[in-house]
């Protein structure tokens, strides 16, 4: 089991976030937000995949967003 990579609930994403729930629910739905996982009901976060999604939404250079903004 070590060998397994670690996931991240939607209430632990929110609290690392400091997002509410809600948003993260939002994000999911208008496509914007990381991928996850589903578990039976539940929504998991792969930590690697939380980290390249930080890693996109970086910006490019100080006061300049990832889509040139």
């Amino acid at each position: 089991m070590s060998g397994l990579e670690p996931l991240m609930s939607i209430e632990e994403l929110s609290e690392y976030l400091h997002v509410p729930v809600r948003t993260l629910y939002d994000w999911r739905l208008a496509g914007k937000g990381p991928c996850a996982v589903h578990i039976g009901r539940q929504i998991r976060y792969f930590v690697t995949d939380v980290h390249e999604w930080l890693r996109t939404n970086r910006e490019t250079e100080p006061g300049c967003t990832p889509d040139g903004r």
